[in-house]
């Protein structure tokens, strides 16, 4: 990246759609120059299911950003929920085109550009490359390689791939909001610097994204992103629960949740009364125990847990879990919701405590993470979206000459 670069990103959720736009400073920070939200109910459980409604909200919170930030917007980054997300680690070994001047920022592009080359399953398509490891001839491990003095050296990575259909789904989206994808990248994968600290980057992670209506999953083994999946449940499940079991609106349902919200009636202090206001079943107002309302949420997330538990299990990949990080407002603001995680899991876990964290609205978060996991991307030739006209060049070509943007010159 470079400074004065400015990077859109998009993230397209449950209950909304946000953006931000950040602009590379002087200091090779990202400054955050608008953020940008709109509500949508366009993606349920994952998946796209209103178009319609997706490209407007989408049109309207770029035009928003356009209007904080006095820019056209013509393209940008977006999220995509990890159920429609493949991801193959593959390696290969690449020859030092001069040994005796070191290895160069081309000879490590061009592994990168390499080690893509990988069968694609049908309906699949490549969205990412993500190096990982580099090891010289001499056995070493090395973040950066460049000019180091090495005959060959060997390049881990991951290859992202993604479902076709969501892919076609999400260029059609955009499209019709008058603007081009420069990357598509999965949502746990975006959020991991932010979310988790310095000693949580080097250890084998599960970082759990609860919102409203979705759940992301990502495993990280250290730097490596090994898995990730989406589960059609979140935080409007809880306050579904409530409302029918209770028999009152949704409205005072989710103020209930944020009010008394409690993942364990076991923490509960004390069993106060409720006056339920929108009680079908009572010509009076209902009044009912804490301690009810709280054994809704628990049930609820400790079902959350229990189908996150059997996917992880399932995947041949819980063993390898040291501690799990939880974030997204579908659960941090329940308390005690990291114990009940614990006890259902059997693994450690804490709600998210990464320092940058603190410094983004909630709301924003993923798209703010997005835009760092892009500006930070290694061996990327250009990060920066489109603020001019671009050609209107075949969707697929275009992301393939992305991706050679990033890594290769």
């Amino acid at each position: 990246m470079a400074i004065g670069d400015i990077i859109v990103g998009v993230d397209i959720g449950t209950t909304k759609v946000a953006t931000v736009v950040g602009e590379v400073n002087n200091f090779g920070q990202i400054e955050t120059i608008s953020s940008t939200s709109y509500k949508c109910s366009g993606l349920k459980k994952g998946k796209i299911i209103n178009e319609d409604e997706i490209t407007a909200s989408l049109a309207k919170a770029i035009q928003y950003a356009e209007e904080e930030t006095n820019l056209k917007i013509n393209s940008a980054y977006v999220t995509i929920p990890g159920k429609h997300v493949t991801i193959v680690q593959n390696s290969i070994t690449k020859e030092v085109k001069d040994k005796y001047s070191g290895i160069s920022v081309r000879d490590v592009q061009s592994a990168i550009m390499q080690v893509k080359d990988i069968e694609i399953p049908e309906g699949k398509t490549l969205i990412d490359i993500v190096p990982d490891k580099i090891t010289l001839d001499n056995g070493t491990v090395v973040t950066d390689p460049v000019g180091n003095l090495s005959a060959n050296f060997t390049i881990s990575a991951q290859v992202i791939l993604a479902e076709k259909d969501y892919v076609r789904q999400l260029n059609g989206i955009f499209k019709r909001a008058g603007l081009e994808i420069d990357g598509i990248v999965p949502v746990t994968l975006a959020e991991r610097n932010l979310i988790l600290d310095s000693n949580e980057l080097h250890d084998n992670i599960m970082l759990l994204d609860i919102g409203a209506g979705n759940t992301d999953i990502g495993v990280f083994e250290g730097s490596s992103f090994v898995y990730t999946n989406s589960l059609p449940l979140g935080g409007d499940n809880i306050t579904h629960d409530i409302a029918l079991v209770l028999n009152i609106s949704e409205e005072e349902a989710d103020k209930l949740k944020r009010q008394y919200g409690l993942a364990l009636k076991s923490f509960i202090d004390n069993d106060n009364d409720i006056i339920l206001n929108t009680c079908k079943e009572e010509k009076k107002n209902k009044i009912i125990k804490s301690s009810e309302l709280i054994e809704i949420i628990e049930a609820r997330i400790e079902e959350i847990f229990s189908i996150i538990n059997k996917d992880i299990t399932s995947q041949g990949i819980k063993s390898k879990i040291n501690n799990v990080v939880l974030t997204g407002q579908g659960i941090i603001n329940i308390n005690k919701s990291d114990v009940a995680g614990k006890i259902n899991l059997n693994i450690p876990v804490k709600i998210s405590t990464g320092r940058a964290i603190s410094t983004v609205k909630p709301t924003y978060r993923t798209s703010y993470a997005l835009v760092r996991y892009i500006a930070a991307r290694p061996f990327a030739k250009t990060v920066s979206s489109s603020i001019d006209t671009k050609s209107d060049d075949s969707f697929w070509k275009n992301i393939i000459e992305r991706i050679k943007e990033f890594f290769y010159s």
